[in-house]
């Protein structure tokens, strides 16, 4: 019998908030040392009245928009009622019964993957624990960062269709500014069950916590499929509905718990927090501030003649994106703009162990310019770009004090041709002898010879003219 995969995802993504949700503590990374960024609000103190980060509202309505959700305007705050060390007030501040987003979709390809709601909710403290003194210990920095969970609906049928849609997420909310996604900030739970293809009935589901490297992600999907086959055809277990672990280096996962339902939980309204009111207006302000999708930034540059894997390159990198669009701002041709990023520049920022392309632009410019109309050739704006990737230098005076200008002597370039044949009758015979390579020799040794200033396309048409 052959199976299909049914999946869904709860995507908890970290807001770039300044603050907290619920006091004025620092955000993510504010505290280098640990619980040095803790006051009492956010400990869960007798008495402390949380206050209710507007940033973190307008983040939450801008994801929203960018995942085509329907914006509630009546949205409240309601405790999660649980026990864990790293939870300071035996409760989390959630949204259970009226979550600020419903109803949305992401498009991956041709499918479209629905969304059931996005809620805020605030991060717990992080247990820290110590194999060689078998302790644990709790680091409260992280409480109470305000965080988005995105609820998607099962419609999920492969691994590949849960990184594509992860990867959209990931590169909308960055260029969104909603969150970097770095650094632990986005982490999901990945709910999984099989069932007979063809079949409209939900099989026994099991939700593994915590992911956050696509790697890890995919390995667990094809752990978790065999594992359920397995139960159901060979059975080798008793499927339950729980939640498990997947461990990093055995590359397996692990029950943790039977699968607890929301009356476990005991969820009541938050009496310490108003409902939050969203007008229209609000929305539309933050609606005329959202950037195109990187579906929609793909699109675009396809249009401007950039082909569809290199649209696609730079429309997921907002950096890329950012410094393709000010190339064109600056009357670069498109394809020539993508072939300097992504050529050029990526080269140099993988050899400097970079990830983010942070170059000054209008250099970058000037360097294209030189090429473009040829004051310069192309491995000498290469070496340009280089030299800028390394300080702040002045494009022109850079390439006056270094020779970099292309020789505009033709006289004296096709003396230095004639002087190459000469000297090189050996190679010279084996080009008339059939052989190619010996033709890129001469071409090397006059350039050589020239010291890079000429055109190679000059010098290659004398040699076939003079030979």
């Amino acid at each position: 019998m052959k199976y299909e995969l049914v999946m869904g995802l709860e995507t908890h993504v970290e807001l770039s908030t300044n603050s907290k949700l619920f006091c004025s503590c620092g955000g993510h990374g504010a505290g280098e040392e640990p619980n040095d960024c803790v006051c009492p609000a956010c400990s869960g103190m007798p008495g402390m009245l949380p206050v209710t980060n507007k940033k973190a509202i307008e983040l939450a309505v801008k994801a929203g928009l960018m995942l085509n959700c329907k914006i509630n305007r009546y949205t409240t705050f309601d405790k999660k009622n649980y026990y864990y060390p790293d939870l300071p007030g035996g409760y989390q501040i959630t949204q259970y019964f009226n979550p600020i987003c419903v109803e949305g979709s992401v498009v991956i390809g041709d499918r479209t993957i629905g969304i059931k709601q996005i809620h805020i909710e605030e991060d717990a403290g992080k247990l820290v624990h110590d194999e060689s003194t078998k302790t644990s210990r709790v680091d409260f920095n992280r409480t109470s960062v305000p965080l988005i969970e995105i609820v998607s609906k099962p419609d999920f049928r492969s691994a590949d269709e849960v990184i594509e849609y992860l990867e959209t997420l990931k590169s909308n909310l960055r260029f969104a500014g909603i969150s970097e996604c770095e650094e632990g900030a986005m982490r999901c739970d990945v709910n999984i069950s099989v069932r007979p293809e063809g079949s409209n009935e939900m099989g026994v589901r099991s939700e593994i916590k915590n992911m956050s490297s696509f790697t890890d992600i995919r390995d667990v999907i094809e752990f978790e499929r065999v594992r359920h086959i397995d139960a159901i055809e060979r059975k080798t277990e008793v499927l339950v509905q729980e939640t498990r672990r997947w461990d990093e280096v055995k590359r397996r996962s692990f029950p943790l718990r039977t699968k607890e339902t929301a009356e476990d939980y005991r969820y009541f309204p938050n009496p310490d927090l108003m409902p939050i009111m969203i007008d229209d207006a609000w929305i539309d302000e933050i609606k005329a501030s959202l950037p195109s999708t990187t579906n929609e930034k793909a699109v675009a540059y396809e249009a401007m003649g950039v082909l569809p894997k290199e649209a696609a390159v730079l429309a997921n990198d907002r950096s890329l994106s950012n410094t393709f669009d000010t190339l064109i701002d600056k009357n670069i041709a498109p394809k020539t703009a993508a072939s300097w990023i992504l050529s050029d520049c990526l080269a140099l920022m993988k050899k400097q162990g970079e990830t983010t392309l942070n170059i000054n632009t209008d250099k970058l410019a000037e360097i294209i310019n030189l090429v473009e109309s040829e004051k310069i050739i192309r491995d000498n704006g290469k070496k340009i770009l280089a030299a800028l990737f390394e300080n702040d230098i002045d494009v022109l005076d850079f390439a006056k004090k270094n020779n970099l200008y292309t020789l505009t002597d033709k006289g004296l370039i096709l003396a230095t041709v004639k002087k190459i044949i000469a000297e090189n009758q050996a190679i010279v015979a084996d080009y008339k002898s059939g052989k190619e390579k010996a033709f890129t020799a001469l071409v090397g040794r006059c350039m050589k010879e020239l010291k890079g200033t000429a055109d190679p396309t000059l010098i290659k048409t004398l040699l076939k003219q003079e030979l």
